[in-house]
């Protein structure tokens, strides 16, 4: 099917203007002439939707992350399909990516990093919760909205607890750049594997490059289980130095503990001065009844490790000239 602005899926959601493109699909801005409401509307590319893997990512979109009801995650609304054309229908968020700040900034003052991993802390504790792991925690899924304002976006790779996996074997999940590496040796993916994206987010918020790169995305992913994490300038303050290096900690279990954990640990910070509200001043870890507007009936099962090879490639992340 040939999409164009004006075009309409599933009756009442028409396409206005073109928002992205990514290997999998579009994002297109548009309205549900139903509710009379902007929204934005994913689209799966022709080739996508005839692999069954990528159909079951997005449909695993839908339903985690409309399972989802909080401030710092982009809501999921609707998901059909219109002349085998898949779709999703989702919140439509005013702002830009981190990746998008990133590329022009470079980096942020260490008060903004702050803020911005709080926002995203308290979707994470949300998601969490209800047994649902993003597994692909990167800039370009954080949207930035005003007053630093986060929204987690892309759960096309999460899973929840009730759900088997789509890993296949020799295959992992994720953006390599930003994988834990219990994810690389194909181990479930817990709490502490998105806190170390969030991680890796925040050393290149500082530093301006990520710690581990390399010209094939396996090779990233074995850096992350075998390299040492490169030492920060000493231009950041030495209390954020060493909690990015705590979330980089190779083993899961001596990372922060959760995300409600990370959020009181960044309050504590002695962070450089730029005029902006102190980190403290953000805003706190979600309740138990922010926690509990979850919709998510997720159980508790393990997911059956894969094996990661040399011939695994996860999909990289856009590269960004330094």
């Amino acid at each position: 099917m040939t999409l164009h602005a004006g075009t309409t899926l599933g009756g009442r959601y028409v396409l206005r203007s073109l928002l992205a493109v990514g290997g999998m699909g579009e994002v297109w801005r548009g309205v549900d002439t139903e509710l009379d409401r902007p929204v934005a509307i994913k689209v799966l590319k022709e080739h996508a939707a005839a692999n069954e893997t990528f159909l079951k990512r997005f449909r695993n979109e839908a339903r985690n992350a409309a399972g989802l009801l909080h401030d710092n995650i982009a809501q999921v609304y609707d998901y059909g399909d219109h002349d085998d054309t898949a779709y999703l229908v989702m919140e439509l968020v005013e702002g830009e990516s981190l990746a998008t700040i990133l590329e022009r900034e470079r980096t942020l003052s260490e008060r903004r990093l702050a803020r911005i991993m709080i926002e995203t802390c308290r979707g994470l504790a949300v998601a969490h919760a209800a047994g649902v792991m993003h597994r692909d925690i990167k800039p370009g899924n954080l949207l930035v909205r005003e007053g630093d304002r986060v929204k987690i976006t892309d759960f096309g790779v999460s899973r929840s607890m009730d759900q088997t996996t789509l890993t296949q074997t020799g295959m992992v999940m994720g953006t390599a750049q930003y994988l834990a590496p219990e994810m690389a040796l194909g181990k479930p993916a817990t709490a502490q594997s998105d806190l170390y994206a969030l991680g890796i987010i925040a050393y290149e918020a500082v530093n301006g490059k990520r710690p581990f790169t390399a010209p094939a995305a396996v090779d990233i992913a074995i850096a992350h289980v075998n390299e040492a994490v490169p030492a920060l300038p000493l231009t950041v303050s030495p209390s954020l130095a060493k909690l990015i290096m705590d979330l980089l900690e190779k083993s899961p279990r001596k990372r922060p503990k959760d995300a409600r954990d990370l959020i009181e640990r960044i309050g504590r910070l002695d962070l450089a001065a730029d005029g902006s509200t102190p980190a403290s001043d953000a805003p706190s870890a979600p309740s138990p009844a922010e926690t509990s507007r979850s919709r998510s009936g997720a159980t508790s099962r393990a997911m059956p490790p894969s094996i990661a090879p040399r011939s695994y490639r996860p999909r990289p992340d856009a590269p960004r000239k330094r």
